[in-house]
């Protein structure tokens, strides 16, 4: 064999050794700031008198890193925002008269299902635990993961408790951005959580890394077709693609002809349940969209998914919608919701939270010099 040749044979049995040792495809390029740099960030744009600003600095950074997010100015103060609004920065916050608010609800549940009052009260004297009554420890109850710690215990070991809360926890939220606990017990199921579970996920909650790993999750880790923040954080009220629901009820609303709430569920909840107005908005319009009541059925079913935007259903009504009325429809519209809850003591909206959130988030991108979007 010439030299030449044998030069050539070793030059590709060289290429294939390094290729076969390679990983496959391109690394990529880290986006965002690095981990310093953003954990310094995080710690300047905290509020004056946050305690221990490292920590939550550290937890925020690594929230979004586990959770494949770009710590870039637009998602840590996305964070932030949501954070401020829901807890003031405080893992576990106090809520003013919970045991009172506990109480109503409590008796409220056994009035419902037929639970004497004398033998709630006979329930509630009991000894939990940690050797109190639950009527004592609910008097003296300061946060929802105390509260919940309580209902665990009542549901757990006093029959009762079964009664009427279903062996369902009522406090379904909690932590610094007040998320929904069943949110995060899916979100654990679908990718590993990256903490040692002590207890339970509903317990990790309650903590700060926690909290902030799975609020991040439900704020920012998933796709969603908006120009602007206002409607994640809308979203994040009302539940993932809420925005892009209610633009596309808007839209029917203007096809039908017919009167919708622009609440984004697009089929009621719970199975059994009978049609909603949605649904039924769109079968008067069957003909028109030349679909059957079982393919709007099927693409409503698709509502919470990103893929209901590419449904024959979503297309044509507002193809439909937009012709009748000769101008685009927004493809996303702040849920028109009102909110409740125990803990409220005046009128709230989706629509208030979502534009309190964003006014923070819009001051928090000027202090760290990004550009917003407007």
């Amino acid at each position: 064999m010439s030299r030449p040749i044998c030069a050539a044979a070793a030059a590709v049995a060289i290429a294939l050794l390094l290729a076969g040792c390679a990983v496959p495809g391109r690394m990529a390029e880290p986006a965002g700031m690095g981990p310093t740099e953003a954990r310094e960030a995080i710690v300047r744009l905290l509020p004056a008198g946050t305690d221990d600003r490292a920590g939550w600095a550290a937890d925020i950074h690594a929230a979004l890193s586990t959770l494949e997010l770009p710590s870039t100015p637009a998602n840590l103060c996305a964070v932030l925002a949501v954070t401020e609004q829901e807890s003031g920065f405080r893992a576990d916050p106090a809520v003013p008269g919970l045991g009172a608010i506990a109480r109503k609800e409590i008796e409220r549940r056994a009035d419902e299902a037929g639970v004497p009052r004398l033998a709630l009260r006979a329930a509630l004297a009991l000894n939990s635990p940690d050797g109190r009554s639950y009527a004592e420890r609910i008097d003296a109850v300061k946060t929802e993961r105390q509260l919940s710690e309580i209902f665990e215990n009542f549901i757990g070991m006093v029959p009762l408790g079964k009664t009427f809360f279903e062996s369902r926890n009522p406090v379904r939220t909690g932590g610094p951005m007040q998320v929904s606990i069943a949110f995060a017990e899916a979100q654990a199921k679908a990718r590993p959580y990256p903490y040692p579970v002590r207890e339970s996920i509903r317990r990790e909650v309650f903590t700060r890394r926690g909290g902030l790993y799975f609020g991040a999750a439900h704020l920012l880790a998933y796709d969603a077709p908006y120009d602007q923040p206002i409607y994640r954080f809308a979203d994040f009220n009302a539940g993932r693609l809420a925005s892009r629901n209610a633009a596309f009820q808007n839209a029917l609303a203007v096809a039908s002809g017919l009167p919708l709430a622009l609440d984004g569920d697009l089929l009621p909840r719970g199975s059994g349940a009978p049609r909603g107005e949605t649904e039924r908005a769109a079968g008067t319009m069957a003909g028109r969209l030349g679909l059957g009541e079982p393919a709007i059925r099927r693409d409503l079913e698709k509502g919470e998914d990103a893929d209901f935007a590419n449904t024959a259903l979503y297309e044509r009504v507002f193809a439909y919608a937009e012709r009748l009325d000769k101008r685009a429809l927004p493809r996303a519209v702040l849920p028109r919701i009102d909110l409740h809850s125990p803990k409220f003591t005046r009128k709230l909206t989706t629509e208030w939270f979502a534009r309190r959130v964003d006014e923070r988030h819009r001051r928090c991108l000027d202090r760290i010099g990004a550009p917003r979007v407007d």
